[in-house]
């Protein structure tokens, strides 16, 4: 990540930091979606399972 920020900082680009929290900022509807659409969102990693590299079928042979 080094690399990247001093390329960055190279062209000129800065660390850009909110100073306050968005007047907007809805703290009851943020916890509602993290309940009930993250879950959803953010899908489990399927376990690893070894496959076959041949792409003949075993009954074929």
């Amino acid at each position: 990540m080094q690399g990247v920020w001093r390329l960055l900082k190279r062209h000129g680009w800065s660390c850009q930091v909110p100073v306050r929290r968005a007047m907007e900022r809805d703290e009851e509807a943020i916890e509602v979606w993290k309940a009930e659409v993250w879950p959803w969102v953010k899908v489990p990693r399927t376990t690893w399972a070894p496959i076959s590299a041949s792409r003949t079928r075993a009954a074929s042979r």
